[in-house]
């Protein structure tokens, strides 16, 4: 029989020369390593942006697994039964929290939030993050490009992945 694999369940052959030649030809062989493990372990495409191998200048490569690795994961354990997540920002003197990541350019973005809701629980799994302790920076100190335009973005997904965890650490610890 002839089977045409999904995109959920194909994981390309991954080998140190690809990952260096197309995801991150700055790492190190001991980087390179360390994620084709990983991508192997997890079942994790780089081509399908379910994790990246990110590597700035001669500082250590890190290993980020995309947010909607998780939230596919999520979605498919019998327990999962939804999420909200937003931003805090300061608008004006008040502190909002908001769902989305949505605020104007008179406001402030001073963290994330999340909750990650369980079958069976009468408690939510909610985080807050603040903006400080997470934004992506380079050598310089200066923030990183996603992190200088997107970053609403990026702390919304830290706090949703962070309440992921902690609600499913048996899927998502590592």
């Amino acid at each position: 029989m002839n089977e045409i694999a999904t995109k959920e369940s194909y994981v390309p052959e991954l080998s140190t020369d690809i990952i260096k030649k197309y995801i991150c030809p700055t790492a190190t062989e001991q980087e390179i390593y360390i994620f084709l493990q990983l991508c192997k372990s997890q079942k994790l495409n780089p081509f399908l942006r379910e994790a990246y191998l990110i590597k700035y200048g001669s500082s250590p490569a890190t290993i980020v697994t995309g947010k909607e690795t998780f939230t596919k994961r999520a979605a498919s354990l019998p327990d999962f039964a939804g999420f909200k997540a937003g931003i805090i920002v300061l608008s004006g003197d008040k502190i909002v929290y908001r769902e989305g990541s949505f605020y104007t350019s008179s406001e402030s973005v001073m963290g994330g939030w999340a909750e990650v809701y369980v079958k069976g629980r009468a408690v939510q799994y909610r985080n807050e993050v603040s903006i400080e302790e997470y934004e992506g920076k380079k050598a310089d100190g200066t923030p990183t490009k996603m992190w200088m335009e997107k970053k609403a973005t990026m702390i919304r997904k830290v706090a949703l992945v962070q309440s992921l965890r902690e609600a499913f650490p048996d899927a998502f610890g590592g």
